[in-house]
């Protein structure tokens, strides 16, 4: 199986680790973040891995990896630079973002979980957020699931108090889910370019979950890949230290 990280991102918040290397290369108790997912993938058998790279993009050096270079990184976000690697989408894959960090068994979830669209979502989110200063709730990428599918996610898209879970940036989509995405993001992208699309003020800052969402709109159904805790976000500096005693694994 095939995962696609993308990893292009300059990691701001995470200054000064950050100065000299990318997100993904920062360490969570003497390994790199990079290096904990790739641990987690090769425990649920996946086999090919895709990284988007960006900047510092020269220090990501993975024996057996095939790399994309998202070069425009300072002018996009997520969902642009996740396109860079569309010919890596011609199949089912996993995906997750650069920053986290996961247990095997959120991998198994996604992989477990039927349908096109499976987005693994943790039920026990609010844990993470007591005390964390630096990167409050209203920033994390929650999810409201209904009837067995999630029918919005995404950053403000939905008020805390009726949120499911948080989505967790790691995610597995079908063959058939792959080709609908790349689809919609094409006829987006010559629609709307320079124009707000989702909560992005222009569509090439959009995220992952703007056309998620607009997927969702569309009829298509996106399945809950449920977990409780094992994973962590590192996207600040507060995150860093806080994950420490946490991300034993």
């Amino acid at each position: 199986m095939r995962a696609i990280i993308v990893a292009a991102g300059m990691g701001r918040r995470l200054a000064p680790y950050t100065d000299d290397r990318p997100k993904c290369l920062v360490e969570v108790n003497g390994r790199s973040i990079l290096e904990r997912q790739l641990d987690a993938y090769q425990a649920c058998g996946v086999d090919e891995v895709v990284i988007v790279r960006g900047y510092r993009k020269e220090s990501i050096q993975i024996p057996g990896a095939r790399y994309y270079d998202n070069d425009a990184f300072r002018d996009n976000n997520i969902l642009c630079s996740l396109f860079y690697a569309e010919a890596a989408m011609d199949d089912e894959f996993l995906f997750s973002y650069s920053d986290i960090v996961f247990r095997p068994e959120a991998v198994r979830a996604a992989q477990n979980t039927d349908g096109d669209y499976a987005l693994v979502i943790d039920r026990l989110w609010h844990e993470a957020y007591v005390g964390r200063l630096n990167h409050p709730v209203e920033e994390g990428e929650v999810a409201r699931v209904e009837e067995g599918k999630v029918v919005r996610v995404g950053k403000k898209t939905v008020a805390p108090a009726d949120a499911t879970g948080e989505f967790i940036g790691l995610a597995r989509f079908s063959k058939a889910g792959a080709a609908k995405m790349r689809e919609r993001f094409h006829a987006k992208k010559r629609a709307l370019a320079g124009q707000p699309y989702g909560r992005a003020p222009r569509f090439e800052v959009a995220y992952l979950t703007d056309l998620l969402n607009d997927l969702i709109d569309d009829g298509e159904v996106m399945r809950p890949a449920f977990i409780d805790g094992g994973w962590r976000e590192i996207d600040t500096v507060e995150d860093l230290e806080r994950a420490k005693p946490i991300v034993t694994w």
